[in-house]
C-alpha cells in the first residue's frame, strides 16, 4: 500500500504503480513518467504495470506526453486507487490498513492468490531492452548531462522536471 502526498516521477512513480494499492493526496500529489524527455524508456516495470492499471492508450499518453498528473486525474485513469483530500490521507490509509490487518489469518493471501496478476516477464524483458537501446546514445547523455547541470536533482529543479527537460530539448534541437 502506498501513499502519495508529493511528486512521484520516474522511479518514484514506478514504485507507486508496482504497489498493490496506492492513494494520492488531492492538491499535493503529482505522478509522472518523465523518462521520454530524457530520451529513454521508463524502467522498473513502468511500461508493464502502468499499462495493466490504466490501459495501453493512457499509458502511451502518460509516458510519451511526460506531463505531471494530479491526484484526481491519476484516480480517474486508474493509476491510483483513490484521490483523497490531503488532510484525510493518513487517516484513510491507516484505517484501510487496519481493516486489512484485522482480517482472519489466510484471507489476504487467499484473495491475492485468487486475483491473478498477469505474468510480466516477457514485457519486462522488452522494457529493459528498449531502455538499454536508448540510454547509451549520445543524445541521451547530452540531455541527461544538461539536466543535471540545469539543476534537475535540486529542490527547484525537481519542482518542474517536465519544464526543465522540455526547455533543454528545445535548446539542444536549436543547436542542431
Amino acid at each position: 500500500m502506498d501513499k502519495v502526498a508529493g511528486k512521484a516521477r520516474g522511479g518514484g512513480a514506478e514504485f507507486v504503480v508496482a504497489a498493490d494499492m496506492a492513494f494520492a493526496a488531492i492538491g499535493k500529489a503529482g505522478l509522472g513518467q518523465v523518462e521520454a524527455l530524457m530520451g529513454i524508456v521508463p524502467g522498473g516495470g513502468a511500461t508493464q504495470y502502468l499499462t495493466e492499471r490504466v490501459g495501453r492508450n493512457r499509458a502511451l499518453e502518460i509516458v510519451l506526453g511526460a506531463d505531471l498528473m494530479d491526484a484526481e486525474t491519476a484516480e480517474r485513469y486508474g493509476w491510483v486507487n483513490r484521490a483523497v483530500p490531503a488532510d484525510q490521507l493518513d487517516e484513510f490509509v491507516d484505517r484501510l490498513a487496519g481493516n486489512i490487518a484485522a482480517l482472519p489469518d489466510g484471507v489476504v493471501a487467499a484473495v491475492k492468490h485468487a486475483i491473478v496478476v498477469r505474468d510480466h516477464s516477457d514485457g519486462l524483458a522488452r522494457e529493459n531492452n528498449a531502455w538499454a537501446g536508448l540510454v547509451f546514445r549520445p543524445a541521451t547523455a547530452q540531455l541527461m548531462g544538461a539536466g543535471l547541470a540545469g539543476g534537475a536533482q535540486t529542490r527547484n529543479g525537481e519542482q518542474d522536471l517536465e519544464g526543465l527537460f522540455r526547455s533543454l530539448a528545445e535548446q539542444l534541437n536549436e543547436r542542431l
